[in-house]
């Protein structure tokens, strides 16, 4: 992938083509923001501009033999972790899923964890980096370079991994083996292990500009300048928040239609209905039960925004707004930290494996004594 292929970031290009230039290339890097924004495509455009043998003055060539095979994937010193699913039978490591891994890569590399998820079938199963990824990390940082003067290593979402993994990956960031880049790529830079942080360069990758999410919107599906526009004020620079208000997906029009049925539930306080959508919701995968409670969280800070009518703030789509019209009076300076909180934990509990059923029906009577006051 080459880094002409990347929506906007321009600035980030630019800085970390210059790292290389001057001498001054990490053993690990951080990237880091929301998710749409790109990380994932500047790691790999990053590692084939170091890798490429006939580097052009801003990009890898993209004709050389490394390049070639960076294109499909398959460069023998190119190394991926990535969160998998554990599964009877097959080891729980990326390299078990790494086919699935390139197609959905080469297919559109801005793409969510979740949708991850679902490409490997995860039904009720939570993804991670299993402890048996730390020797694989091991044994193939171990190795000499085949083909190029560096050994790359791209972690995607490295907060998925457990504590027994990450330690490990520690002490190898600690030392790392010759020429050897890291490549951190995180969605949420707060869950990784502090000591792991403290060991990478942190680069933050921000939400792709205005002017070229408009452009690629408007190449990719077709729409008019001002839908673009209209799309691109509420996405936060992010290309999947974009294409999610372009077509709202079955997800999002779940999310949206169980917020409102709860809400409403909690403020009449109907506790048999609210014990029976409890009870129904339970019964998702966990995946699901997870975003819908990030989904809560998100909703619940954009009504109490909408209150003070600060459009260039305020992002949601009119399905949402329609709800909101009525519904935001309801979220006040009061208890809209109270509610993001039950939401939070909610989440919390729901990833630790907790009980789905009793987990939702606490958060709806949590919520009903929030809405009471």
């Amino acid at each position: 992938m080459k880094f002409e292929k990347i929506i906007g970031q321009n600035e980030i290009k630019e800085k970390l083509r210059q790292s290389f230039y001057t001498n001054r290339l990490s053993h690990s890097y951080l990237f880091y923001g929301i998710p749409g924004t790109g990380k994932l495509s500047l790691a790999i455009a990053f590692a084939q501009f170091i890798s490429c043998e006939n580097k052009k003055e801003n990009d890898s060539c993209g004709e050389c033999p490394s390049c070639k095979k960076y294109e499909k994937l398959i460069h023998p010193d190119l190394h991926f972790v990535f969160p998998v699913i554990s599964s009877s039978g097959k080891k729980s490591i990326s390299d078990t899923y790494i086919s699935q891994w390139r197609e959905i890569v080469l297919d559109d590399p801005y793409f969510s964890f979740r949708e991850w998820m679902i490409k490997l079938g995860s039904e009720n199963k939570q993804g991670g980096i299993f402890s048996d990824e730390s020797s694989e990390i091991l044994r193939k940082l171990n190795l000499k370079t085949f083909e190029s003067d560096f050994k790359i290593m791209i972690i995607w979402l490295p907060e998925k991994m457990n504590i027994s993994c990450a330690n490990k990956l520690l002490k190898i960031l600690e030392e790392p083996p010759q020429n050897t880049v890291f490549i951190l790529v995180s969605d949420s830079r707060e869950d990784i292990l502090a000591t792991i942080r403290s060991r990478t360069q942190p680069v933050k990758i921000l939400g792709i500009d205005d002017k070229s999410l408009k452009q690629a919107l408007i190449e990719k599906y077709n729409i008019d300048v001002e839908r673009a526009e209209d799309i691109v004020k509420i996405s936060n620079g992010s290309l999947l928040e974009a294409e999610e208000q372009i077509s709202i997906s079955e997800e999002t029009k779940y999310n949206l239609s169980q917020f409102i049925k709860l809400m409403r539930l909690c403020y009449a306080r109907k506790v048999d209905e609210a014990l029976k959508w409890a009870e129904d919701i339970s019964k998702t995968g966990r995946e699901m039960q997870k975003s819908f409670l990030h989904y809560c969280s998100v909703l619940a800070r954009e009504n109490f925004v909408y209150n003070y009518q600060l459009s260039p703030i305020n992002y949601m789509t009119r399905e949402e707004e329609e709800f909101a019209i009525k519904f935001s009076k309801f979220v006040t300076e009061k208890n809209v930290a109270l509610l993001s909180e039950i939401f939070n934990l909610a989440h919390f509990h729901i990833e630790r494996n907790g009980n789905a059923k009793i987990i939702f029906t606490d958060t709806a009577f949590n919520i009903m004594k929030v809405l009471k006051n």
